[in-house]
């Protein structure tokens, strides 16, 4: 063995301790950690030849690399629609490194790993009251899940047709319908070869709305004269949190021929509330869903799952089935994660999930949905009373979509979000909605609290006084 690998095998105890221990420092010192900040690195380091060893490593770690990082898992952190890992989820997460699986097959001489996932799909159904009827798997993000729901759409829509775009390609062109789509889908729609900009808009419904106007949705239904088409809804828009009517789409199905698939990446989790899941009401009718753990599940960052019906298994394999590798078996026979999704090489991404669950309940996640949505309001109510600011729209959920007050300080505002970001004490994103520039603030971190909101509004008090 190398010396140096021999060296850090023999003190491997000390070196996860101080990781330990670092891990606590930074995690207990997220208060006073800047949300953003300018500092810089040459990365054009030369490799070494011989090794430093890992305490040595982590040591040029903290002198070099670890100024570079913000509190991202922080309370104030609010752009993205990012949470913050809670401690279950970090167990699982170190873990998951730890056992270092290849979590690929239910049944199989190298590991069945796999059934954890399995098993954590299952309590996620519980927890979002979803039927048995969907297969999911864990993938890195809202992207991925897209590119796997709308792969086997895909698949799906040349099925009707009596093709195989999985084996032959893409012969006819694809009818998609949607609203407003998050840019992941639309990212999703360039990588399958369907083309970023070949899709129709619906209209959304009057009245400061992102969601689907359904009337017009069956307009265009109905201009295809029957023939098989791609819906893409929402269950949370990006700006808004606006939901589409899936119980009105769900009758729309009963007549028409189309795959179905809901972004939810965030709102999906809606439904874990008493108070908020008739939001979600009738989504149990879609082919596919996507959905983030990143966000609202508060497990670290690049994890997310998709949702698609069992019925439709023989398509998902078709789609990313390993045909030419015999070594594993029937992909009908001997289910195998590589045979459904895009990644071959996976690990135990579910572990962190399965932790959350089990440590917190759905209660644990109702209180954070809830609290979340409590403190949007809470920031919103703020912003109104200051009187220098207005929303771009309703506060529906955990976003707060707002700007500064009045049209002529349009060109201040991008300079009002950078000044407010620079502080160090939060992080927002910008955005524009209805044409008009705006910023979001999105409440998913299970460490929020109102002392944070009075923080927040302070510092805008205060870069407002500046610029004006």
């Amino acid at each position: 063995m190398n010396s140096i690998l021999q060296q850090d095998l023999n003190d491997f105890e000390n070196i996860l301790e101080k990781a330990k221990q670092q891990g606590i420092g930074f995690l207990n010192n997220l208060e006073n950690i800047p949300t953003s900040n300018k500092n810089t690195i040459d990365p054009n380091r030369d490799l070494n030849e011989l090794g430093l060893g890992s305490l040595e490593a982590l040591k040029e770690f903290n002198e070099r690399l670890a100024p570079l990082l913000v509190s991202s898992p922080g309370p104030r952190y609010w752009g993205f629609v990012t949470g913050g890992s809670t401690p279950a989820s970090i167990v699982g997460d170190w873990l998951a490194s730890v056992y270092d699986q290849n979590a690929q097959a239910i049944k199989a001489q190298g590991g069945v790993s796999a059934l954890i996932e399995f098993e954590t799909i299952h309590l996620l159904l519980q927890l979002l009251e979803l039927p048995t009827s969907f297969l999911g798997g864990f993938v890195t993000g809202a992207t991925m899940s897209n590119f796997t729901c709308l792969g086997v759409a895909r698949q799906w829509f040349g099925n009707q047709l009596g093709k195989d775009f999985a084996k032959n390609g893409i012969s006819e062109k694809i009818n998609i319908l949607t609203a407003t789509p998050h840019s992941s889908s639309i990212k999703t729609l360039a990588m399958l070869g369907i083309g970023s900009q070949n899709y129709t808009t619906i209209k959304t419904i009057e009245g400061n709305r992102e969601a689907i106007d359904i009337a017009d949705l069956e307009q265009n239904i109905q201009t295809l004269n029957g023939k098989p088409f791609i819906l893409i809804s929402s269950a949370g828009t990006v700006n808004t949190a606006d939901f589409d009517d899936f119980t009105a789409i769900s009758k729309l199905k009963e007549k028409y021929k189309f795959w179905w698939h809901i972004d939810a990446a965030f709102g999906g989790f809606a439904a874990v509330s008493d108070k908020f899941k008739h939001l979600t009401e009738g989504w149990e009718g879609a082919d596919s869903i996507t959905i983030d753990c990143h966000k609202w599940l508060n497990v670290p960052y690049e994890s997310a799952f998709y949702l698609i019906k069992k019925e439709h298994t023989n398509l998902q394999v078709e789609t990313f089935q390993n045909s030419n590798a015999p070594y594993l078996g029937n992909p009908l026979e001997n289910f195998n994660y590589l045979n459904v999704l895009p990644e071959n090489s996976r690990r135990l991404r579910a572990l962190p999930v399965w932790f959350s669950l089990l440590a917190y309940g759905k209660k644990g996640f109702q209180d954070i949905i809830e609290t979340s949505v409590s403190l949007a309001q809470l920031f919103g109510n703020e912003l109104l009373k200051d009187g220098n600011f207005e929303l771009l729209a309703p506060i529906r959920l955990n976003n707060v979509c707002f700007t500064l007050k009045g049209d002529h300080n349009q060109e201040k505002v991008s300079q009002f979000l950078t000044a407010l970001n620079d502080t160090g004490k939060v992080f927002m994103t910008p955005t524009v909605y209805q044409n008009r520039k705006g910023i979001r603030a999105s409440f998913v971190n299970w460490r929020t609290n109102e002392n944070d909101i009075k923080t927040v509004i302070d510092e805008m008090k205060v870069i407002l006084s500046q610029l004006n």
